[in-house]
Parts: C-alpha cells; sequence; structure tokens
C-alpha cells in the first residue's frame, strides 16, 4: 500500500523541488516512528514529506557539508528541530558513522542520498558551481574546506588536468581543453572558464549540451572528492540500518551509478570469487536485498514540471 504523501509548506523563497517523492517515501517504507537519515538534506524537500509521513513521533537526521543549506534548514524546520523530530549536522556524508553516534542514530529504519547538486548552490553565483551565473572558480560544498576549481585550473600540470576531465567528465576531448587552459590561464571566473573551453574545442557543434558541462562536472567532483566519499559512505550505511532498513541513493551522473550498482551487487551477492584459493571462491550470505532491479527514473509527468529529475536515477536496497 503506497503510503499518502504530505508535505510540509516551503517558506515564500524556498524553491527546491524533491525528485521521485513518491517513490521515496513508498521504498524508504516511510512510517510513523521511523529513524532516519537524510545525508544530503539540501533544500529539504525529500525531509519535509518524510517527516510528515513518520508524525507524529518519526525522527531524522539531516546531514550536509553546505554550511549555507544547514541556514536555510535550521530556518525552515524550526519547530521540528525545536520539538526533536528533526536533528541537523552540518558535515559531509563521508563521515556518516562518526556523525549519526554523535546525533545519536546509531540504528535506523531508512537511509537517502540525494548526489545531485541542489538548486540553490546552482542559482548562487558566488558559488561557482554554474557557467550560467558568473561567478568565482569555487564550487566547494563548503567554501571553507580543501581547494577549489580555481586551484586545479590554474596551478596543477597539464597532464593531470586531462586525467582529471577525462576520468570524471567522461570527456573525450579532454587532452585538448586542457592544452589550451594551461596556455590561457589564469582564469578568476566561471564564465571565463566555460568560455575558454568553448574556444578550445569549438562550440556546441549542433549539441544541447554546453562544451564546458562535462568538463565543470569533473572539477566539481574533484574539489569535493565526490567519489571517494560516496565509496566511504555506502559501507556505513549498511551498518547503520536496522535489518529490514531500506537504503535509497539517488544518483545524477554514470560514474556515481556505477560505484551504487556494483556496491550493491556485492553486497547481495551469495558467492565470492577468489582464485587465491584452490575452490576458487566461497559463499557468503548476502547483507542487502536489491529492490529496484534497474534504477527507477522519472516519469513524463515529473519531467514536465521539474526538469532536473531528467537525469537522476534511484535504486534501493533493503538491509538483510
Amino acid at each position: 500500500m503506497k503510503p499518502t504523501i504530505a508535505i510540509a509548506s516551503d517558506p515564500p523563497k524556498a524553491s527546491h523541488t524533491p525528485v521521485l517523492l513518491a517513490e521515496i517515501l513508498e521504498g524508504l517504507q516511510v512510517r510513523p516512528g521511523s529513524r532516519m537519515i537524510d545525508g544530503t538534506i539540501g533544500g529539504g524537500g525529500h525531509t519535509a514529506a518524510m517527516m510528515a509521513n513518520s508524525a507524529p513521533d518519526g525522527r531524522i537526521l539531516g546531514i550536509d557539508a553546505d554550511p549555507a543549506a544547514i541556514r536555510r534548514i535550521t530556518l525552515r524546520f524550526e519547530s521540528a528541530i525545536a520539538a526533536g523530530r528533526l536533528t541537523v549536522a552540518q558535515g559531509n556524508f563521508g563521515d556518516l558513522a562518526e556523525i549519526a553516534q554523535t546525533s545519536g542514530f546509531i540504528a535506523v529504519d531508512a537511509i537517502l542520498l540525494d548526489l545531485g547538486v541542489s538548486s540553490f548552490q546552482l542559482e548562487t553565483p558566488e558559488r561557482g558551481f554554474s557557467f550560467g551565473h558568473d561567478g568565482p572558480l569555487d564550487m566547494r560544498f563548503d567554501p571553507l574546506q580543501g581547494i577549489d576549481a580555481a586551484h586545479i585550473v590554474n596551478s596543477w600540470p597539464e597532464d593531470e588536468i586531462a586525467d582529471l576531465i577525462y576520468q570524471y567528465g567522461e570527456e573525450k576531448q579532454s587532452r585538448r581543453i586542457a592544452r589550451y587552459l594551461v596556455q590561457q590561464r589564469p582564469f578568476a571566473t566561471t564564465s571565463e572558464l566555460a568560455n575558454a573551453i568553448e574556444r578550445a574545442i569549438g562550440g556546441r557543434r549542433g549539441s544541447r549540451i554546453h562544451p564546458a558541462t562535462r568538463t565543470f562536472q569533473a572539477l566539481r567532483i574533484a574539489v569535493n572528492e565526490e567519489l571517494t566519499q560516496l565509496a566511504r559512505v555506502l559501507p556505513q550505511c549498511l551498518n547503520l540500518l536496522v535489518p529490514g532498513g531500506r537504503l535509497a541513493v539517488f544518483t545524477f551522473h554514470s560514474l556515481e551509478d556505477r560505484i551504487v550498482k556494483q556496491w550493491m551487487q556485492k553486497e547481495a551477492s551469495t558467492y565470492v570469487r577468489d582464485e587465491t584459493i584452490l575452490q576458487g571462491g566461497y559463499e557468503r550470505r548476502p547483507t542487502l536485498k536489491i529492490l529496484t532491479r534497474k534504477p527507477m527514473t522519472a516519469t513524463e509527468a515529473e519531467l514536465t514540471h521539474n526538469p532536473r529529475s531528467r537525469s537522476a536515477k534511484l535504486r534501493i536496497a533493503e538491509r538483510a
């Protein structure tokens, strides 16, 4: 039976539209009393619905690396936080186990990870995530942590920049782009970089995708160590879930989806190949049951009112 979707009202300036909301509520089996973690709370759209559907006594831990997101969530859900229904923590989900233990969420019924960049980040020029809004070359989820995109573009060797763009952006013209960027640097803003990339590879040539899209993706992934953090968090999710607990992961590009898919398949397997032993492998007890044979994607109806959901893929698994 599908749960009734109840959504807490947004403040007037909120613009976050949660992706595949009905599928999340059903897939995570959100119900009254559920204890849950939203490891990437972002604009709080999924969290609002999860709180409404777990009322009156469900509890959620909401985590985000972005301090601006934490400030927005703290204001938006002030009453829920005061009532103890929502606990908010700033931090990278790669440290999920530590954050959960500190916050008193050591055994939970559901965990959600939405790996997309939030609308708030994309629409804030000074964050430097989008070439659609000119701003500094930053791209850090937490502006106080790590190196920014400008450091990579302006100081890394050509071959390392090319490898990064190829590996994380799956950009076939990575060598040409890297060579041109090194010749033309330094770059200070997103528009400067995007225009240089367009000159390097000759414009769109009929493509709907801007020539800088894959390079910007690669830089953002590298700046925030996104794939490393994803690989770190998945085993932690497994350890935090109670038997029968559910994990839902949204991915927005093939690199993320591949990591999640392969990890789930490994944890759901009953046999491990091992050529170092005589038998060639050994049987194991699965730790996960995969509930989505193929990733769930947005319907045409959802795409109409939320184009951002076009590239979203949702995979759900249950703790064995």
